[in-house]
């Protein structure tokens, strides 16, 4: 018997030596590939054109966190590849000047995932190609169907050509959000909500079946504002009248190529073929082979920055919902962005930050906790707010207290109001022949129990809990934006606005992008040259990335409505999402500012 122990077990370390030596030997040869692929060799051939091409892509305000070279893949599974905003701006920019540079190239349709491909990202991108356009450089696109986002950046193209059997998707915006009370009612789950604001919708999901006539009001004024925006800046863009363009939206909603030639929507119908031939013949290629060009990611591998040493900018990106802690990949965890803006506040080398906000909110915890770090920031040293396409609920929360704060007109802010969700499984568990029973020493004990449904006098606790919550949330937007607290109130009560109405209401002092922010804050700094900026979230390298992911011993999220194409599909990614969300809800006290917006161009 003895022999056959020490058999056994001199077996399984066997095994528990090979699978390290290959654990050891996967990571070193995928780190050794990654380094092969990033150090290749890209050449810019002159007369080029820079291509953009959309297909899979999703326009992210913060840099990918893992670098999208070589083998990058491997990490990012199924999911589009993140284009962070700022370098492609940059890199458009300096395509404009570039002598090798023809022109540009648009086609594909964007991937958006999370917050990314916003209309306040695209809009940031529609100037960074106007300044080609400017250049005297030509902007073209070809697309075998457009829709709303990819025909808002590239309406400014000299030439926007469709296939003939495509469409140009314009229906318009529509927000369609879904509720679960039916659903929670049946599995037996209960839902007792707290929140202050008339406005604040979020909750109306797990307590409605449909919108309250509030909600209704707000997100029909919402829409209608991001909608003239975009309508008004496409038709100015093609030369159309705005009116006429609506009348055609709402004619058609699935715009026929024929009817967009008529209108002057696109510019022409055709084949792909005959593009690249077009393309061909004017980069002096002979048919059958590739016309000049160089993909926008392989251009920016190209781009040296130059040295600057007049000071230093860190750019701080809180993209994602708001949670308690550490937070995942997509998340903005409160703990974590606390810390680094702590470290940042005491390096000397950092003369100024912008804070580029892209999140609906979420924690109101994490948010204060944030919000403490970025005013002690700003007493240190300037801090600049810069608003992508949301920066609601606790998303302008910690945006309060910038000494200037940018947003888009089509930015997504306000939202301000709170609301508490306490959830109780006592019916599903009876259902299935669980339940419980309990001693206590006071009327409040067992409070926070998901066990059974809330008292009266329980649910009086959670309430006051957020008016005073809210309370606070109206005391710091009026502090650190110079209001009263009586007008904030007046806006606020959980209000959406588009950043076209925040800067009317004043919760914003200017219409501006990232490139603005960072100017202003170097100026604010005193910097007299270009400054050096530093991001955070910085971009790691796949080899670093891989080590720490099996140092970690994390596996790759679990993506359950992979593979799903159509309908079926698309209700699964929903509903992912949606389960996503209610997994971020994670605040101690249960309490939350956050916007739930659901969006669509389609």
């Amino acid at each position: 018997m003895k022999s056959f122990f020490a058999s056994f077990v001199g077996t399984l370390l066997g095994l528990a030596a090979f699978c390290c030596l290959a654990v050891v030997l996967v990571v070193g040869g995928l780190a050794v590939l990654s380094t092969v692929a990033e150090k290749g060799v890209v050449e810019v051939e002159q007369g080029a054109y820079l291509v953009l091409n959309l297909d899979g892509l999703n326009l992210t305000d913060a840099p990918p966190l893992v670098e999208e070279a070589g083998l990058g893949w491997l990490l990012r599974g199924e999911g589009p590849q993140a284009l962070s905003l700022r370098r492609a701006c940059a890199g458009l920019r300096e395509a404009a000047v570039d002598k090798r540079i023809r022109g540009v190239f648009i086609t594909g349709a964007f991937s958006p995932d999370g917050y990314g491909t916003g209309f306040a990202a695209l809009r940031e991108l529609r100037a960074a190609l106007a300044e080609v356009k400017a250049a005297g450089k030509p902007v073209k696109a070809y697309f075998d169907e457009v829709s709303t986002p990819e025909l808002y950046l590239a309406a400014d193209a000299g030439e926007l050509v469709v296939n003939p059997f495509g469409l140009v998707v314009m229906p318009g915006l529509a927000s369609e959000p879904m509720f679960y009370a039916g659903a929670f009612e049946k599995w037996g789950v209960g839902v007792q909500v707290t929140r202050s604001g008339k406005y604040k919708g979020a909750v109306e999901p797990y307590i409605r079946t449909d919108l309250s006539p509030e909600n209704r009001e707000q997100l029909t004024e919402l829409l209608q504002g991001l909608w003239g925006d975009l309508r008004d800046e496409i038709a100015e863009s093609r030369g159309m009248d705005s009116v006429k363009l609506q009348a055609l939206v709402d004619a058609e909603g699935l715009i026929p190529p024929e009817a967009a030639l008529s209108a002057g929507l696109v510019s022409k119908i055709g084949y792909r073929d005959e593009m690249l031939d077009e393309l061909r013949k004017e980069t002096g290629v002979e048919a059958g082979d590739a016309f000049l060009q160089i993909a926008l990611p392989a251009y920016l591998k190209t781009l040296t920055p130059a040295p600057r040493e007049d000071g230093k900018v860190a750019v701080v990106y809180a993209e994602g919902e708001i949670v308690d802690g550490e937070g995942r990949d997509g998340e903005v965890g409160g703990a974590a962005f606390a810390r680094e803006l702590r470290a940042l506040r005491e390096d000397d080398e950092v003369a100024a930050v912008v804070l580029r906000v892209n999140s609906p909110g979420g924690s109101a915890s994490a948010a204060e906790e944030m919000l403490r770090e970025l005013r002690l920031l700003r007493e240190a040293k300037p801090l600049v707010v810069s608003m992508g396409s949301y920066a609601a609920s606790g998303g302008y929360w910690i945006s309060t207290f910038g000494d200037r704060i940018y947003a888009e007109p089509t930015t997504i802010t306000g939202s301000i109001g709170v609301f508490g969700l306490q959830f109780n499984i006592e019916k599903l568990a009876g259902s299935i022949g669980v339940s419980w029973d309990r001693v206590t020493t006071g009327e409040k004990a067992g409070l926070m129990t998901s066990a059974r449904p809330k008292s009266p006098a329980e649910l009086a606790v959670f309430q006051r809990l957020v008016d005073r919550t809210y309370d606070e949330f109206l005391v710091r937007v009026a502090e650190g934006r110079g209001l009263e607290k009586a007008a904030v109130h007046e806006i606020a009560q959980g209000r959406v606005w588009t950043g076209t109405r925040a800067l009317e209401l004043g919760l914003v002092d200017e219409i501006g992008g990232l490139d603005t922010a960072i100017a202003h804050a170097a100026k604010l700094a005193e910097i007299k040259g270009a400054p050096a900026l530093e991001e955070y979230p910085a971009t790691r390298p796949l080899a670093q990335a891989l080590a720490e992911m099996f140092e970690e011993g994390t596996s790759p999220e679990t993506r359950f409505a992979a593979g799903l194409r159509g309908p079926l599909g698309a209700l699964a990614r929903r509903a992912e999402s949606q389960l996503r969300e209610l997994a971020g809800f994670n605040d101690p006290r249960g309490v939350y500012a956050r916007l739930p917006l659901d969006l669509r161009a389609r």
